[in-house]
């Protein structure tokens, strides 16, 4: 995990502009150290993880990749010998894969893609030795990470790839039975399908991420917005104003309950983006200004100038041109 780390912090690094020597200077560390910790060479301190963090604006998010030392030597016991895992080195691994979310926010997809596939590998490669009762936790963990990996992928437009991930994910997510796992590694193929200009595409796999058994509230009514945008750009109108009346009618119910945990970002702010896009396609420029708008404005301000915003961005500016 020393070498995913030093990756992800020297391509941050890079993307915002730094050189080892401006990031040394700018952290007050001796540059050398600085070099080293980037090669992978040593193990990086907390202090120094932490400090990173706070130059480049990630929010704990990067620190949170490195594992303490007693954690880090845990995890490589368990994932070196998988058939005596422990609920320590799943965890730990959990705690992971919710730090490379954070870093999602904040970091170029391209830049991400080579740790976070790492990652998805050494989880997947422990899942195949796994015994025992924390296997159950490890697969929903596993699916996760090949699902994140998928989205990065997704992002990056490297599709083949991502659709073999997700179509893994899907099959981990029914091997324990967790709706929402599965529910969300559908709606990244019709994230995908839209990346790819294939509305059949959006509105066939966020029909499925709707309907899937176990998904939340909140996760269907963002998808059966996301599915009536694609079936409105099909020309199927009454098809999609349905979608929008009966996603409408979950709008209480997604409201009273806190997010899934593996689609923390759907809040009821955040569905007016979703909202905003099915208007859009509806050709009702107006109301999709104003969803969109109040959409971005509801975000939380680490979330805002996410790279995956810059999709949202551009559905506002083609509402203002059309209205």
């Amino acid at each position: 995990m020393r070498d995913d780390f030093a990756d992800l912090a020297r391509r941050l690094l890079h993307d915002n502009g730094y050189s080892i020597k401006a990031a040394a200077r700018a952290t007050h560390y001796d540059p050398s150290y600085l070099s080293r910790v980037l090669g992978g060479k040593q193990r990086p301190s907390r202090k120094l993880a932490e400090a990173l963090d706070d130059l480049l604006s990630t929010g704990g998010a990067l620190a949170d990749t490195l594992l303490d030392p007693d954690g880090d030597s845990r995890a490589s016991r368990g994932l070196a010998n998988p058939s005596r895992l422990d609920a320590g080195t799943v965890e730990a691994l959990a705690g992971v894969l919710a730090a490379y979310r954070r870093l999602d926010d904040a970091m170029r997809p391209e830049s991400i893609v080579p740790a976070t596939l790492e990652q998805v590998r050494v989880v997947t490669r422990t899942l195949k030795g796994a015994r025992g009762p924390y296997r159950d936790r490890l697969t929903a963990v596993a699916s996760e990470f090949v699902q994140f990996g998928g989205w990065v992928l997704a992002q990056d437009r490297q599709d083949a790839r991502a659709i073999r991930f997700l179509t893994t994910a899907v099959e981990l997510a029914d091997e324990v039975g967790d709706g929402t796992l599965a529910a969300q590694a559908l709606n990244f193929r019709g994230y995908l399908a839209r990346q790819q200009g294939r509305p059949d595409g959006v509105a066939r796999w966020y029909a499925a991420a709707a309907h899937t058994p176990g998904a939340h509230p909140a996760q269907r009514l963002g998808d059966m917005l996301q599915a009536a945008a694609g079936m409105a750009e099909l020309g199927e109108r009454d098809d999609a104003l349905r979608m929008v009346e009966n996603a409408e009618r979950l709008t209480d119910a997604a409201a009273a309950l806190p997010p899934p945990a593996t689609a923390y970002w759907l809040t009821p702010e955040f569905n007016r983006l979703n909202m905003g896009l099915a208007h859009l396609g509806l050709g009702r420029h107006a109301d999709a200004v104003d969803h969109v708008t109040a959409g971005l404005a509801g975000l939380p301000p680490e979330l805002r100038d996410a790279p995956w915003t810059w999709e949202h961005r551009e559905a506002l500016r083609r509402a203002l041109t059309a209205c």
